[in-house]
């Protein structure tokens, strides 16, 4: 019977990527990551190395880990996330913290997240402040429904979540700080068709020739949503850094500024009403 350093090194080389096969693995066991260190010597019985090798099959295919096993670490939480989901990434941690350096910590605080998908922006933020009131639109209702277990899973009560598109669902209400994650990929770009990409829902990457009409409509409404001296702030892609500046200045925004990511391209943009 083969014990966990073989079993793991087999998929290894067969997945190519070390993580992969022991997030893999652990799901098969559900064990946490902790398990692992003390256990690379345990035997793994027939039923657990059939599960497991069901899974390697569906990861070879293309099917992004945090699907297969239906959660994805963000922040400090541990967020489910579905298919109807953008899966969080680590860049977009970048956009959290940003939010953090430019909201109160002990005082209370209006917050919108766009497009909330798994609520990932929206459950960090308000996990670090619990001042703040936090409103959260997605124009997917599946994607809503994940966002309000991950909430109720967290225990985090004050977060709203709104069905509709972008800020419609928010009418006339205005926030110390809106933030967003919108599609900001080049519809025509050929990474839509590959690797994890294929598995995400288009409507939650693409947007446009340039990758830019949500953005657009974000930096275009958002003003009226703020309150005097409140900040709009956004994820997008590394090439798209000099022409989100210009779009927030053109709106009449002030204090613009862009933040690189640890790779060093441009990765989150905002302004100041």
């Amino acid at each position: 019977m083969p014990d966990v350093r073989s079993v793991l090194a087999a998929a290894t080389q067969r997945l190519g990527e070390r993580l992969d096969a022991e997030l893999l693995l652990l799901h098969a066991l559900k064990k946490p990551r902790s398990w692992l260190f003390a256990h690379v010597d345990d035997m793994l019985d027939m039923d657990v190395r059939t599960a497991y090798a069901a899974l390697l099959d569906r990861r070879v295919q293309g099917e992004p880990v945090a699907y297969i096993t239906g959660h994805r670490g963000f922040w400090s939480l541990e967020l489910e996330v579905t298919p109807a989901t953008l899966i969080p990434r680590p860049e977009t941690e970048l956009l959290v913290e940003q939010a953090l350096q430019r909201l109160p910590r002990d005082a209370a605080c209006r917050v919108a997240d766009l497009g909330t998908g798994s609520g990932a922006i929206a459950l960090a933020i308000a996990s670090e402040l619990p001042h703040a009131q936090v409103s959260a639109t997605d124009a997917s209702a599946a994607a809503l429904a994940v966002a309000r277990r991950n909430a109720q899973r967290l225990a985090i009560g004050h977060v709203v979540f709104l069905h509709g598109d972008w800020l419609v669902p928010l009418a006339d209400q205005r926030f110390d700080m809106i933030v967003s994650n919108p599609p900001y990929i080049e519809t025509a770009d050929p990474h839509l068709g590959q690797g994890d990409l294929r598995f995400e829902p288009a409507s939650a990457l693409a947007s446009g020739h340039d990758g830019l009409d949500d953005i657009r409509r974000i930096v275009r409404d958002a003003r009226a949503h703020l309150h005097p001296g409140g900040w709009l702030l956004f994820e997008h892609g590394w090439n798209q850094g000099a022409a989100v500046r210009a779009l927030l200045a053109d709106a009449g925004y002030g204090e613009i500024f862009t933040v690189q990511d640890l790779e060093h391209r441009d990765r989150v943009s905002g302004g100041c009403r």
